[in-house]
């Protein structure tokens, strides 16, 4: 149980700051929208692809993997750089973001470790209530 909790620590921290390093895209929303669609290409079993998303405090920031395609674990860091939503290192293509504080907070895709290997395109939707 502590080995998993330590790997599951490990596999975090690795992810938070191989992200500081990635120059991250912008999402932004159209005029007036709640939600906006993100996307983006892996190209390897360990690459990510870092967002960053204006949030107000007190917001719910929502995200998660559409259409059809290859299984994406999200990683949601808040401005602080820590972790903001549950973090494991299953296929968790889908999180939520409640009593946000101000701020950018970094929204971190990477395949899932628990699926194949793959490379190509992927999707999610960011939405904030």
């Amino acid at each position: 149980m502590k080995r998993l909790f330590l790997l599951t620590v490990i596999s975090a921290l690795l992810l938070v700051s191989a992200a500081f390093a990635q120059k991250a895209q912008r999402i932004t929303f159209k005029r007036g929208a709640k939600q906006a669609i993100a996307s983006g290409t892996l190209y390897s079993y360990k690459g990510q692809r870092v967002y960053v998303i204006r949030v107000r405090a007190g917001q719910i920031l929502k995200t998660e993997q559409v259409g059809e395609g290859h299984a994406i674990t999200i990683a949601v860091i808040d401005p602080h750089g820590e972790i903001a939503a549950d973090f494991d290192a299953s296929c968790n293509n889908r999180k939520q973001t409640e009593e946000t504080m101000a701020g950018d907070y970094k929204i971190i895709v990477s395949e899932c470790s628990k699926a194949d290997a793959w490379r190509g395109t992927f999707r999610f939707k960011v939405r904030i209530e």
